[in-house]
C-alpha cells in the first residue's frame, strides 16, 4: 500500500505562504468554534522517525490559541503506566468538550514501535488493535473528532535524516539505535505499518497518508485535513442537535398518546432477579465464624496478589440499603491500606461531565497488585442515568458494548474483574430506610432521593435485569447476593472474592513455572 503512495510531491514557496497564511487564519477560528459547540478534538501524528511529527505539530499549533489544546510526546512508558492496561495512559488524557489533544505518537506504538521490538507478541497483535478501534469507536461515537496522521518517508530519505541529525550536537539525541535498527530493518517495519493502517482505517477514526519528504507540501496537505475535518464536524453538530430537538418534542406527544398496552411489554422481558431466593441466610455464630475466617485468608491473599503484580477490581452496585456498605467494610477490615482504595461513585461533577462517561473510571483503574473497590460503577450508565434521562437512548443502549469491551481489555491485561449485585426485596428495603430514619447515627444515609427511586423500582427492576443479562461475561461475571439477610450476603462476597482470587493465583504461578 504505502509503496504505491509518491513522495516527490512538492510545494512552492510562494503558494506555501500563501494558503499557510488561509488555512491559519481558518483553523484558528474553527477552534474557537468547537469550543463554542463543545467539540472535543483528538489529533494523532504517526509515522517514521525522522518525518518530521514536531515540525508538522509546532507550525499547526502556532495560530492556535495555547490554552485550548495540550500536546502530548510520544515518551517511553513510565514504570507506573507498565503496571496498567496500555490504553489507561491514553484513557486519562482524552480531551473535554471543546478542548483539544494532540498526540505525537500514541496507542499505536503497540503494534508498531512494541511489535518491532518484541514487546507486543505477533500472537497479541490482532486483539491489541480490536481494543485499539474499540477505543476510538467509543470516543467518535461519543462525539470526539479524532483525526489521524501517518507521515511517510523513504528508506533514503530517512537515512539521510538520521545522519544530518547526528551531525549536530543539539539534535544528534534525536536519533538511537533503535532507529537506525528500524532504518536497516525498514522493511520489515514498513510492513507493521502496513498492516496496522489497514487494520485501524474506519470511517469513524480514518487515516490520512501525509507525504512528507517536502516538509512544506506536509504542512499543507497536513492543514487541508484538519481544517475539513473539523468543518464537516461543526456542521454535523449542526445537524445533530436539530435532529435531538425534534426527536424530544416527538417523543413528548408519543409518550401523552400511547396506550396502556403499548407501554408495557414487559411480561415477555427476560427475567433475572424474581427468580432469586431471598430466603437465604446465616446465623450470627456461623456468620462470626465464617467472616473471621475468610478476612484473615483475604489479608494473606492480598499479600500475594501484591507479589505476584495481579490487579484487581471489585464493583459493587445494588438497591438503596441493600448492604453495600457493609459488605465493603467486611471485605477491607484486613488488608493493607496502601494496596487498595475504595472509590464511591455519586453524580458526576462539572469536569467529569464534559468527559466521556468511563473516564473517571479509567482514572482510577488499580496497577498491577492494587485493589480498586468501586461503591456504585460505570454501570450507572444503563441504570440511573437510563431512567432520569440523563443520557439519551441510544448512548445508554450502545453502553452495553462500550463496558463490555473496556472489563474484557482489562481482564486481558489480567485483573480480577467481579461484579456484585446486592439484591433485597421491596419490604426490606422499606424496613431499613425506616429504621434509618429512626436512628440518629444512621439518619445521614437516607436522603429524599432515596425515596424518590423506590418509587421507581419496577422501572429499576426493568434496567437490572436487561444489564445482568447483556453485561454478565466469562471474564467479567456478575454475582447476585442475596441480601435480604446482611450476614448470609457479606459471607457471600467474601467467599465469592477469595475463591477467584485463589483461582488467579494458581493460574498465574501455574504460568511462572
Amino acid at each position: 500500500m504505502l509503496e504505491k503512495v509518491d513522495l516527490s510531491k512538492k510545494i512552492g514557496k510562494k503558494e506555501f505562504k500563501e494558503e499557510l497564511e488561509k488555512k491559519s487564519e481558518r483553523l484558528a477560528l474553527l477552534q474557537r468554534q468547537c469550543k463554542e459547540a463543545g467539540i472535543p478534538i483528538m489529533i494523532v501524528f504517526e509515522g517514521f522517525g525522522a518525518a518530521g511529527k514536531g515540525t508538522q505539530i509546532n507550525r499547526l499549533i502556532q495560530p492556535m490559541d495555547p490554552r485550548g489544546f495540550v500536546v502530548h510526546a510520544g515518551s517511553k512508558v513510565t514504570e507506573e503506566e507498565r503496571f496498567r492496561p496500555f490504553l489507561y495512559r491514553y484513557w486519562i488524557k482524552t480531551p473535554a468538550k471543546g478542548r483539544m489533544v494532540i498526540f505525537e505518537r500514541s496507542w499505536y506504538r503497540s503494534v508498531l514501535s512494541d511489535r518491532f521490538d518484541g514487546i507486543t507478541k505477533e500472537e497479541d497483535v490482532d486483539n491489541a488493535i480490536r481494543d485499539i478501534r474499540s477505543f476510538e469507536k467509543q470516543l467518535t461515537d461519543d462525539g470526539t473528532v479524532i483525526i489521524k496522521l501517518f507521515l511517510y518517508i523513504s528508506k533514503e530519505e530517512q537515512k539521510k535524516r538520521f545522519t544530518a541529525l547526528e551531525k549536530s550536537e543539539e539534535t544528534s539525541w534525536r536519533v538511537d539505535k533503535e532507529d537506525w535498527k528500524r532504518n536497516k530493518e525498514y522493511d520489515r517495519y514498513l510492513r507493521m505499518n502496513e498492516e496496522m493502517l489497514e487494520g485501524t482505517d474506519d470511517e469513524y477514526a480514518p487515516w490520512t497518508i501525509i507525504e512528507a519528504t517536502d516538509k512544506d507540501y506536509a504542512t499543507i496537505k497536513i492543514m487541508r485535513v484538519i481544517v475539513a475535518a473539523l468543518e464537516a464536524e461543526l456542521e454535523k453538530k449542526k445537524a445533530a442537535d436539530a435532529r435531538k430537538a425534534e426527536k424530544k418534542a416527538a417523543a413528548a406527544v408519543e409518550k401523552n398518546s400511547l396506550p396502556e398496552a403499548g407501554k408495557t411489554a414487559s411480561h415477555y422481558k427476560n427475567r433475572v432477579l424474581s427468580g432469586v431466593d431471598l430466603s437465604k441466610s446465616l446465623d450470627k455464630k456461623e456468620y462470626k465464624e465464617k467472616l473471621e475466617k475468610l478476612q484473615k485468608r483475604i489479608g494473606k491473599l492480598h499479600s500475594e496478589l501484591y507479589l505476584l503484580r495481579i490487579p484487581v477490581v471489585l464493583a459493587f452496585e445494588g438497591w438503596d440499603a441493600g448492604g453495600k456498605g457493609g459488605a465493603i467494610k467486611r471485605l477491607t477490615s484486613h488488608l493493607d491500606p496502601r494496596g487498595y482504595a475504595v472509590h464511591p461513585t455519586s453524580s458526576p461533577n462539572d469536569i467529569e461531565k464534559v468527559h466521556h462517561y468511563l473516564w473517571r473510571f479509567w482514572n482510577n483503574m488499580p496497577k498491577a497488585g492494587h485493589i480498586s473497590i468501586f461503591d456504585r460503577t460505570w454501570y450507572g450508565r444503563v441504570m440511573v442515568e437510563r431512567i432520569e434521562g440523563f443520557c439519551t437512548e441510544e448512548e445508554w443502549k450502545r453502553a452495553y458494548q462500550e463496558i463490555n469491551e473496556m472489563e474484557e481489555h482489562i481482564t486481558s491485561f489480567g485483573t480480577i474483574v467481579l461484579k456484585f449485585w446486592l439484591h433485597i426485596d421491596k419490604d426490606e428495603q422499606e424496613r431499613r430506610f425506616k429504621e434509618r430514619m429512626e436512628t440518629p447515627s444512621k439518619q445521614w444515609k437516607i436522603t429524599d432521593e432515596d425515596w424518590r427511586n423506590r418509587a421507581k423500582w419496577d422501572e429499576y427492576e426493568t434496567c437490572v435485569d436487561e444489564m445482568l443479562i447483556r453485561t454478565s461475561t466469562t471474564y467479567a461475571p456478575w454475582i447476585i447476593v442475596e441480601a435480604n439477610s446482611k450476614y448470609y450476603a457479606r459471607v457471600k462476597v467474601l467467599e465469592t472474592v477469595v475463591d477467584a482470587m485463589e483461582k488467579k493465583i494458581a493460574e498465574v504461578k501455574a504460568k511462572k513455572k
